[in-house]
């Protein structure tokens, strides 16, 4: 199973209303499945920080997370995303490409 599969897996855990997971590898050369972006709206993520969300992500993510190099977290409750409707686009990755 891909890493992609696996990721979106994992992050069932957080009940996801929407969830978009990206691999973004494509802007490295390392040529592996390294580099993910996660778009999570969930209802677990109401009354929580950046942080705190992001740690529940880490936690569903579990073992997982040790085979992954970037993963680029964008978390909304569902109201927030109602007013949002997009995730920033990630950077260009500036170190160890080349």
């Amino acid at each position: 199973m891909r890493k992609l599969d696996l990721i979106q897996d994992a992050l069932q855990a957080l009940q996801p209303e929407q969830l978009e997971v990206l691999d973004e590898s494509h802007t490295h050369s390392r040529g592996q499945e390294t580099h993910y972006k996660a778009v999570i709206v969930s209802e677990q993520f109401t009354g929580l920080n950046s942080v705190k969300r992001h740690q529940k992500a880490y936690a569903a993510m579990g073992a997982l997370m040790q085979q992954i190099h970037a993963l680029a977290l964008h978390t909304y409750t569902p109201e927030e995303w109602a007013q949002q409707g997009t995730a920033p686009a990630s950077p260009v990755c500036a170190g160890g490409h080349k």
